[in-house]
């Protein structure tokens, strides 16, 4: 693409329609789409009890959303190409918002399970076409706060899901967490059907698509499929103990291996991995993944943390975490600003400093803690992610051609998907095993058992009922304070990983936001 068509597209988009009324037409499905996906998790026990089933086959409900949401997300740009990018955002709006309306009144659970892969099927599309919107509505040199608008609601979303999730059930029903996207579905596709319009190189082009790849379809789906199965269900079924996960991890691992063999030597390949030939793209990429893995996991644990072992409510461990969410979101405008000024690859490490320190300080929080302690120690984790996001999507898309932005918004929100359940999975796992681990270390305390049995036996209580009492009482008490130890020893692992994977840095080109769009789209990408 020569400079002059890539400066005339710039300036029909920028001119016709401001790109801040545009960003925040996408921004408004998207931050519904984020916003869905965590809602539902302080739900399940209702929904369970709704529908007469376990709170164990309730997880699906989240599960299968993650499932279809993620095998979605590299065929953007297939679809994207095929009836153009408006036309596939505002269809997955449509998808997205019917299936909500479906959600809300699904009678059973095998339904409403069904209704919400079509939802994460609907979802899945909305993130990366909203992402390469923004980034062909703003100017290269502004593209560090386009970015900063798009991690905005990655960011905003998931954190207060929780929080009102649990005010919607509690004040009203769970049908209502997904009715509420009915208007927001619609008023985003009117407004998207009016101000959206499509570059050339994102319009429809039927004739340069061909068949669809569905070798790669399948073994992209099976892959991913089978390997959130296992990351949902190996815990509870004891990981690799059971024939089930075994099996079920050795399909999935075959599947992707093929799949990383076959998309290479595909004319058509459903997931574009030759980008990944290049190093930026290549060490973004695994940043994001890294970034997912991490952020999520925290995610999962301080809300558990605050609500099992320290004794906070729902809403209440819901408001430690808002001031975090307000902080990173005044953060990103400052840091999208001074990113054409500043090396990114120098606000990552800062980014990354930050967030360790802030995970680390977690571990400080105790069994009599106030809401200050966790509420000032998560600002800092997400003051980091200001520093991250931000940079980390600007050095991918450095060097990525503007007719590849698609498939790039793809494989990054795939990353990080993928990198999030591996996240919560990992930190879960881990509770339970470093807890038991803990219990077993505090076990020696029980000999106190018999000294309160005789104390309580001394104020009037029988000697056998005082111990059985005692018992509980002490047994519980480890219990909690084994779990304790346990978020910490979490908390520290995913510090860690913060440090461990700044060496990344040094590999990376340096790539500067105002670099000519001609520069980027001259870079040698195998295709």
């Amino acid at each position: 693409m020569s400079t002059a068509s890539t400066s005339e597209i710039e300036n029909r988009a920028g001119q016709a329609i401001n790109p801040w009324v545009i960003a925040a037409t996408v921004m408004l499905s998207t931050f519904m789409e984020l916003l869905d996906s965590s809602i539902a998790n302080v739900s399940l026990p209702h929904i369970a009890r709704s529908l007469s089933a376990g709170v164990d086959q309730s997880t699906w409900i989240l599960s299968s959303y993650l499932v279809s949401n993620a095998i979605v997300l590299p065929l953007v740009g297939w679809f994207s190409k095929l009836i153009g990018r408006k036309q596939f955002f505002i269809g997955c709006t449509v998808m997205f918002t019917l299936s909500s309306l479906l959600c809300g009144f699904a009678p059973t659970l095998p339904l409403l399970v069904f209704f919400r892969v079509l939802q994460g099927a609907g979802g899945g599309g909305l993130q990366p076409s909203a992402q390469a919107i923004l980034v062909d509505s703003f100017p290269r040199k502004k593209h560090g706060m386009a970015m900063a608008i798009y991690a905005a609601g990655a960011l905003i979303a998931p954190a207060i899901g929780p929080t009102i999730g649990g005010w919607i059930t509690d004040s009203y029903s769970w049908r209502w967490i997904f009715l509420i996207n009915i208007p927001i579905g619609i008023v985003s596709v009117i407004l998207s059907w009016f101000i959206l319009s499509d570059p050339p190189h994102a319009a429809k082009q039927p004739g340069s698509v061909r068949q669809i790849d569905y070798i790669g379809l399948s073994l992209l789906s099976i892959g991913l499929g089978f390997t959130q199965v296992v990351l949902d269900k190996g815990q509870r079924d004891d990981w690799f103990h059971s024939h089930f996960i075994l099996w079920m991890s050795c399909v999935a691992a075959i599947a992707l291996v093929a799949l990383v063999w076959w998309e290479f030597k595909a004319a058509n390949p459903v997931v574009e991995l030759h980008l990944l030939q290049d190093r930026n793209f290549l060490i973004s990429t695994s940043l994001i993944f890294l970034i997912g893995f991490v952020l999520y996991g925290t995610v999962v644990l301080l809300p558990i943390l605050l609500q099992t072992v320290v004794g906070f409510t729902a809403e209440r461990s819901g408001l430690a975490l808002l001031p975090g969410g307000v902080i990173g979101l005044l953060a990103l405008p400052f840091v999208g600003k001074i990113l054409s000024k500043v090396d990114p690859r120098r606000l990552i490490f800062i980014g990354l400093i930050i967030l360790s320190i802030g995970i680390l300080q977690l571990s400080h929080v105790t069994l009599t803690s106030t809401i200050r302690t966790p509420a000032g120690d998560w600002i800092i984790s997400r003051l980091a992610t200001s520093f991250l996001f931000v940079p980390v999507n600007v050095m991918a898309f450095g060097h990525v051609p503007r007719d590849k932005t698609n498939q790039a918004s793809g494989l990054i929100n795939l990353s990080r998907n993928i990198g999030g359940s591996m996240g919560i999975s990992f930190v879960t796992t881990m509770l339970y095993a470093r807890a038991n681990y803990h219990l077993d270390l505090l076990g020696g305390a029980a000999a106190g058992v018999a000294s309160i049995g005789r104390s309580a036996a001394a104020l009037g209580s029988n000697v056998a009922q005082a111990a059985g009492k005692a018992e509980i009482f002490m047994y519980q008490g480890l219990q909690r304070q084994a779990m304790l130890l346990s978020f910490i020893d979490n908390f520290r692992i995913l510090a860690g990983i913060c440090l461990v994977v700044v060496p990344l840095l040094f590999l990376l080109r340096k790539t500067h936001p105002s670099v000519a769009p001609a520069a980027a789209a001259a870079e040698t990408v195998a295709d």
